[in-house]
């Protein structure tokens, strides 16, 4: 039989999308949250087609595109700003959708917040899984604050550097890419009306999209290293992230360049290095499993990250509130994930390895590796 009482681990896109999921299924469902303040990371997020189709099956999707920006093209520049091509870009979600919404990722984490508590999920923050032990009928866990749990099935949505990935055994862990992010949140350009991608520039690549009526989400792609690496981090002559940016993107002109112009020390500035993922192993043990980002991580050149974290949580949901047991439903889902997921993988590394020139290509390559997964995520089922 189905599941009726179910312990998801990490409250971020994916924990939150399966929670609701779940519940709105009519199973009980804890959530548990490492961090003791429950909301998303400041920065701007691009969420596809098909990611808003998960949100549509949650029922979260008026709320999600009234606060961010959706848009059907994107247009590739060169360094300063003079067009190259604009394009449409799949309906990875379906006709009935945008192709693509640019929103603040912190705004999306309290959308799906609301509707959990709403949906009487029961939350508990600044905790974690310390042990877990299975027999044939229920996963027993143990939380860091000496309480336990009995569960028809465990879920390890915990992200890239997730514990349940350890506690189920699986030794496949994180890699570095090769390269580095910055972002920020800036002032929205009057002309700025969907993603636009430099090519050409003094780093890998430069973007930004509209996020909201005035605010903008822009990136730096950037080689590997730590803000230490580049100057900042915590030393007494260690730059602050946002001069770092602003130095770092000298070279980019056009609209890019006038949010250059506004970067400063109010400026929300982050650098992260981008790792990836791919568990080949089967992402699940008896009854528990690990999905999402814990499961399959990639660099942010497709922007199919959360839309794959999301696919994973409603799939999921639907399956193991069947009539089939966990020992058939678990199997199920990797069969039907491990297709997309790992194109999606594969070739956001396969662009990671242009991008660095560390194989020979041409734009029209990359041109077509892109258009080619997306037409392959739109053609078939989550």
């Amino acid at each position: 039989m189905g599941v009726s009482k179910v312990l998801v681990v990490g409250g971020g896109i994916t924990g939150s999308v399966l929670s609701l999921a779940l519940a709105q299924r009519g199973v009980q469902v804890d959530l548990v949250e490492i961090s003791p303040v429950w909301h998303g990371v400041g920065h701007g997020i691009t969420v596809q087609g098909n990611a808003l189709r998960a949100f549509e099956k949650v029922g979260v999707l008026d709320e999600v595109l009234s606060r961010g920006v959706p848009f059907n093209q994107m247009r590739l520049l060169k360094a300063d700003g003079s067009l190259i091509v604009e394009a449409p870009t799949p309906h990875t979600g379906g006709p009935r959708l945008p192709s693509t919404l640019g929103a603040l990722r912190s705004d999306l984490q309290t959308v799906l917040c609301e509707r959990i508590y709403a949906a009487g999920v029961n939350v508990r923050l600044g905790l974690s899984v310390t042990s877990l032990a299975q027999d044939a009928h229920r996963a027993y866990v143990e939380f860091s604050d000496s309480t336990t749990g009995v569960y028809d099935l465990v879920v390890g949505a915990d992200g890239i550097r997730s514990t349940m990935r350890g506690l189920l055994g699986i030794t496949t862990g994180p890699q570095p890419s090769g390269m580095s992010i910055w972002r920020v949140v800036a002032d929205r350009p009057a002309e700025m009306d969907c993603a636009e991608v430099y090519y050409g520039g003094p780093r890998y690549k430069a973007g930004y999209s509209p996020i909201s009526k005035d605010k903008c989400y822009a990136y730096i792609l950037d080689e590997d290293g730590t803000l230490e690496d580049f100057g900042g981090g915590d030393a007494e002559d260690a730059k602050p992230a946002w001069q770092l940016m602003y130095e770092r993107s000298e070279g980019y002109g056009g609209t890019w360049g006038k949010i250059r112009q506004t970067i400063g020390p109010d400026s929300r500035v982050s650098h992260t290095r981008i790792e990836w993922l791919l568990v080949e192993d089967p992402w699940f043990r008896g009854r528990a499993i690990v999905i999402g980002d814990a499961a399959h991580a990639c660099p942010p050149l497709i922007a199919q990250g959360a839309a794959m974290c999301a696919e994973d949580a409603v799939v999921l949901a639907e399956l193991v509130t069947g009539q089939a047991p966990p020992a058939q439903t678990l199997p199920a889902f990797m069969a039907r994930r491990w297709p997309r997921v790992e194109i999606v993988v594969r070739n956001s590394m396969k662009l990671v390895s242009w991008e660095r020139n560390l194989e020979p290509h041409t734009d029209q390559d990359v041109a077509d590796l892109m258009g080619g997964t997306l037409t392959f995520l739109a053609d078939r089922e989550a």
